[in-house]
């Protein structure tokens, strides 16, 4: 304590040991700060993780064009369609099959590595009416061995094709299997 007359005040100044001034409350913003970085932090994870399963898929499934063995030219009635959907080049059998309902399939390849199905009812001497007896699918995915090949139509049908079978899920659910032949 000051003594009188020695400081600015005229009467004694103690100091306030009740701390008379007003705390603000902390706990309402520290709750909102932890739930901010919380989200910040699972958005980035998130972010993140994305990223990284783009540069490493998930194994057995092809992600990006890779040239697969090809055999011969694909049909003419395939050349034409390639060629309107931009493929490069010419295109190659990578796949022909014959159903046991008689419809054939052929994956074809252009010279960019991109796949293609072209598929006729009735087989290859059977008349060719695109979107009526034949199928022409651009865009295909198939396994890291290039034996199993996906393609979806625009009506959300998803057609799979290998050396076994062909399986059609229709946009309704329904899953339609043929058995391949030998020819």
């Amino acid at each position: 304590m000051d003594p009188p007359g020695t400081g600015c005040h005229p009467v004694p100044v103690t100091p306030l040991d009740d701390h008379s001034q007003r705390r603000r409350p902390l706990f309402i913003p520290v709750v909102i700060a932890t739930a901010v970085l919380t989200v910040g932090g699972l958005v980035t994870g998130y972010v993140l993780s994305r990223g990284r399963e783009a540069k490493n898929p998930e194994p057995g499934i092809s992600q990006g064009p890779s040239l697969l063995a090809v055999g011969p030219l694909c049909r003419p009635e395939t050349q034409a369609m390639g060629e309107k959907a931009g493929a490069v080049g010419e295109l190659r059998q990578v796949l022909r099959v014959r159903t046991e309902s008689r419809t054939v399939v052929w994956i074809c390849q252009d010279e960019a590595a991109h796949l293609y199905y072209h598929a006729n009812k009735g087989g290859g001497e059977a008349k060719w009416v695109e979107n009526k007896t034949a199928l022409f699918l651009d865009n295909v995915s198939h396994d890291d061995a290039g034996r199993e090949f996906w393609a979806a139509a625009e009506d959300g049908a998803i057609f799979a094709v290998n050396a076994d079978k062909l399986i059609i899920t229709h946009e309704d659910g329904r899953v339609e299997e043929q058995d391949v032949v030998p020819e």
